[in-house]
C-alpha cells in the first residue's frame, strides 16, 4: 500500500514540470490578432457587416438555416425563449442543475420555470422526470448538453412532439458535439449558446442563435437588431409596424471584435476540439476500472462526443470508497498532483432564494411565479435526487501529452485505490458546501 501524500508519502507529480501548452486557452495566432486589430483600427465594433457574415458561416458549419449573433449568451437564450412564443402565463421546464443564464431570464417574460432532475450518469435533464414537471401551460423543454455531454434527445424529442412543446437546446458547452452522428444544436425547435472567453470555442462574449425555421429567426433579429428590424431583413406577416426597434428593449448586438475573432476561430475550432477529445479520452482510459470515479463521457461507438469537453467532470460514488467525503479526497488529488478538482459544478438553481422568493419588479409575489397558474415552486420537493449527485472537475487538458496526462491519471488513482487510510480524516469535511453559484469552485481551505 503506497503512503499518500497527503499523509507523508511522495506525491505522483513531485518535481515534475507541467508544459503550458497543456492547459492553455484559448488558443490564437496571428490571424486572429489581425482580424481584431482591423476591426479596432477601421472603428467598426458597432457595425454588422462581419456579424453578418459570420453568422452565415456559423450556420453553415451547425448546420442549420439561419443564425443571429448577439451581445452575450445568456441574451440568446431569452430571445429563443420569446422566438419560440413563451409568454407570461407559460411554463418552461429546465434542468436543476445548470449555469442561471439556462432560464433564468425566462422571468423577464413572465415565464414559470419548472425544474427537473438530472440524470445521475449524463448530469444533463432527465427524461423519466419530464412527465413530473407537465402541465396545461408548458410550453417548452430547456435542454442543457451539461458539460458537453449530450442528452437523451431521442426521448426528448419523442416527449416533446407527443406534448406539442417547443425544444429549445442551449449548446453552450457543447458546440460542436454530436449525438448519435447528428451535430447538437440541430434538434430542437432553436438552439443559443454563449461563445464567451473559456468556451471550448471561445470569442471573447459573444451569444448566437440558430435555427431552420424563417419565422423565429425574424423574432430574433427583431427583438434584438434595431437597425435589423426593417422591411430588408424581416418578412414575417404582421411584424411590420413594430420596425425599427428592438422588441425586447434592449440592444443586442454583437460586438465585431469578438464576431471577427469567432470568424477565425470557427476555422480551426473542429482541429482544436478533436485534440481536446483525444487528451481526455486518454485520461478516461487510464483511469479504467478506478473504484469511485465515473468518467463524464459519452460511448463513442455510437457516434456521439463530447464537443470540445467543457469542464470535464467526474460523478463521484463514495460508496465505493468506504463513505470517503468528497472534499477529503479532493484535497489528498490536490497533494498528490498539484490540482485540485474543484467540486459539485452548479448547484441546483432550485435551491437559490432568486428562484424561491425575488420579486423583481414590485408583483407582490415572486417573480418566478408571477404570472403562474400554480405555485411551481411545490414541485421543487422531488429534486432531492440531484441534490445528492457528487460530482468533481479533472484538469481541462487542452493538448494531448499522454506522458504527462497520465501522472495526472496516476495521481487520482493513486488516491482513490488507497482511500482506507483516509477514512480517519473525515471530521474536518463536515458541513463544507460542494458547488458554485458563480466564480470559484468552493475549495477546502487548510
Amino acid at each position: 500500500m503506497e503512503k499518500l501524500a497527503i499523509l507523508g508519502g511522495k506525491p505522483v507529480m513531485e518535481g515534475v514540470n507541467v508544459p503550458e501548452e497543456l492547459f492553455k486557452w484559448p488558443l490564437f495566432e496571428k490571424v486572429d490578432e489581425d482580424a481584431v486589430l482591423e476591426v479596432f483600427h477601421d472603428n467598426t465594433m458597432s457595425g454588422n457587416l462581419i456579424t453578418r457574415k459570420f453568422e452565415e458561416e456559423f450556420a453553415a458549419w451547425q448546420g442549420r438555416k439561419y443564425a443571429v449573433a448577439c451581445c452575450n449568451g445568456t441574451m440568446s437564450l431569452q430571445t429563443a425563449m420569446w422566438a419560440v412564443g413563451l409568454k407570461a402565463g407559460d411554463e418552461i421546464i429546465c434542468p436543476t442543475k445548470t449555469y442561471w443564464a439556462s432560464c433564468l431570464s425566462a422571468q423577464n417574460l413572465g415565464v414559470s420555470v419548472v425544474f427537473a432532475n438530472v440524470d445521475k450518469n449524463t448530469l444533463c435533464i432527465d427524461p423519466d422526470d419530464l412527465e413530473r414537471c407537465l402541465s396545461p401551460w408548458t410550453k417548452a423543454i430547456m435542454v442543457v448538453h451539461y458539460y458537453g455531454h449530450p442528452a437523451d434527445m431521442d426521448r426528448i424529442m419523442a416527449f416533446a412532439k407527443k406534448h406539442n412543446l417547443k425544444v429549445i437546446e442551449d449548446v453552450s458547452h457543447a458546440q460542436g458535439g454530436m449525438y448519435k452522428g447528428r451535430k447538437l444544436g440541430t434538434f430542437g425547435d432553436i438552439s443559443a449558446m454563449s461563445l464567451m472567453s473559456m468556451k471550448s470555442l471561445a470569442c471573447g462574449e459573444l451569444g448566437v442563435m440558430v435555427t431552420d425555421d424563417k419565422a423565429y429567426y425574424d423574432r430574433c433579429v427583431a427583438y434584438l437588431h434595431y437597425e435589423r428590424n426593417n422591411e430588408d431583413n424581416i418578412t414575417t406577416e404582421g411584424m411590420e409596424e413594430y420596425f425599427h426597434m428592438p422588441l425586447s428593449g434592449m440592444k443586442g448586438r454583437a460586438n465585431q471584435l469578438c464576431t471577427a475573432y469567432a470568424r477565425t476561430q470557427l476555422k480551426t475550432y473542429d482541429a482544436k476540439i478533436a485534440e481536446i477529445q483525444k487528451a481526455i479520452n486518454y485520461f478516461w482510459d487510464c483511469m479504467e476500472g478506478v473504484p469511485g470515479i465515473q468518467a463524464h463521457r459519452v460511448d463513442r461507438s455510437e457516434g456521439s462526443t463530447m464537443a470540445g469537453w467543457y469542464i470535464p467532470h467526474f460523478i463521484y460514488n463514495k460508496e465505493e470508497l468506504g463513505g470517503l467525503d468528497i472534499h477529503v479526497f479532493a484535497d489528498a488529488v490536490k497533494a498528490e498532483t498539484g490540482y485540485y478538482p474543484g467540486l459539485g459544478g452548479n448547484l441546483p438553481l432550485h435551491i437559490h432564494p432568486v428562484f424561491q422568493t425575488l420579486d423583481l419588479i414590485g408583483l407582490g409575489k415572486p417573480s418566478r411565479i408571477a404570472f403562474a397558474h400554480r405555485d411551481v415552486r411545490e414541485l421543487d420537493k422531488a429534486l432531492a435526487p440531484t441534490e445528492a449527485i457528487e460530482c468533481a472537475e479533472i484538469p481541462y487538458f487542452r493538448k494531448y501529452i499522454p506522458e504527462v496526462i497520465k501522472m495526472y491519471a496516476d495521481g487520482f488513482r493513486k488516491v482513490a485505490e488507497n482511500y482506507q487510510q483516509l477514512l480517519d480524516v473525515q471530521n474536518d469535511a463536515e458541513g463544507k458546501v460542494e458547488g458554485q453559484w458563480y466564480g470559484k469552485v468552493n475549495k477546502t481551505d487548510k
